[in-house]
């Protein structure tokens, strides 16, 4: 059968975007190439708009007033039958000079691209990208409101715990809502699976992952003027937020990160039992969520073990050869519930024999 060139125009379109997304996903690039092919496409171009999101509302150089009206810009385009081209020429005008990395600045570029390709998905699939992105971006007008200087003289914490978990529910939490319902929409193996029990196991696994990101970018969000442990929390200990860009801090704070990590241990938990839920034939899926899971827990274990947590010229990360153990491993898993089960209780027997003995 022949091509049409509207075909031949989408295939280029979309190899450009699985290029695009290699260079600005990260480690999220490994869950990505590993999915389902029927929804790989709609939840890398869903990736693609919520870093876009980010982008926007992250250019230092821009002040917060211009940055949320790009945001508010970015996002009416989901609330168009046809986004404005002028639009998307004037983000990308505003945008992209000041961009940190030529990957940031080639996904503003590409903005059109990823819209045309989003206007080929079907309507029900279109519908949940939308809700993700007008409900991802709620985090980032936090961001805005709450940190309005990119300055480590100001910074500011959130105000209270319940601020955080609604901050983790937007920008992550939505995502494992997404993820699940779109998969139930195009693999009949889940059709027998009690869907909304896993939407909610993915909003708590997707919040775990970002909890773990608060944690282990403590100095680094510092450094950019944001602070997301609870100033209430804070005070409780009498520490303020200043005194967080001092090492020797750590010591103070440690009954709230202790308190934090066991909150966000609870979210992985539930996303063991989202693993455990999916069907066992569906090995992609489950290969894609097993490896953010163990690589969580593992960085968990070193955000505790860690005595430069609050130095800004150290990041926490687990070693590329435990990345590479992890990822081999979990292959046998995929045969076996009880192997995948026993190694994630001993990587949570390790983090809270830790926590314990502190």
């Amino acid at each position: 059968m022949l091509k049409t060139p509207r075909d031949m125009t989408r295939r280029l379109q979309a190899v450009t975007l699985r290029r695009l997304l290699k260079r600005v996903s990260r480690s999220f690039y490994l869950s990505l190439i590993v999915l389902p092919k029927p929804v790989r496409e709609q939840i890398g171009l869903a990736y693609l708009f919520c870093r876009a999101a980010d982008t926007i509302a992250d250019t230092p150089i821009l002040p917060p007033s211009e940055r949320q009206q790009a945001l508010d810009m970015f996002r009416h385009q989901f609330q168009l039958p046809i986004p404005k081209t002028g639009d998307l020429d004037r983000l990308k005008q505003l945008l992209r000079p000041h961009q940190a990395t030529a990957g940031e600045g080639e996904l503003l570029q590409s903005l059109p691209s990823c819209f045309e390709v989003y206007t080929t998905f079907s309507d029900s699939d279109q519908e949940l990208i939308r809700a993700l992105v007008l409900t991802l971006t709620k985090g980032m007008d936090m961001d805005l409101a709450h940190f309005p200087t990119e300055m480590p003289q100001v910074v500011r914490a959130l105000p209270g715990a319940d601020d955080l978990d609604r901050y983790t529910y937007y920008v992550a939490g939505v995502v494992g809502a997404f993820w699940t319902r779109m998969h139930a929409a195009h693999l009949p193996a889940l059709q027998g699976c009690d869907i909304e029990g896993l939407c909610q196991r993915g909003i708590r696994f997707g919040q775990g992952l970002q909890m773990v990101n608060v944690l282990k970018d403590i100095a680094h969000d510092f450094k950019l003027g944001r602070c997301y442990l609870p100033q209430s929390e804070l005070a409780g200990l009498q520490v303020d937020v200043q005194d967080l860009q001092h090492p020797e801090t750590l010591a103070r704070i440690r009954p709230l990160l202790d308190s934090l990590v066991r909150l966000t241990l609870d979210h992985l938990d539930q996303a063991r039992d989202y693993i455990c839920e999916l069907p066992m034939g569906m090995t992609r899926l489950r290969l894609s969520c097993m490896w953010p899971l163990l690589f969580a827990v593992q960085t968990l274990t070193a955000i505790c073990k860690s005595p430069d947590l609050l130095s800004p010229d150290v990041r926490v990360k687990i070693p590329r050869g435990d990345v590479y153990r992890t990822m081999v491993r979990s292959l046998w898993y995929l045969m076996s519930q009880r192997p995948f089960l026993v190694y994630y209780a001993n990587l949570r027997s390790e983090l809270l024999r830790y926590l314990e003995e502190c």
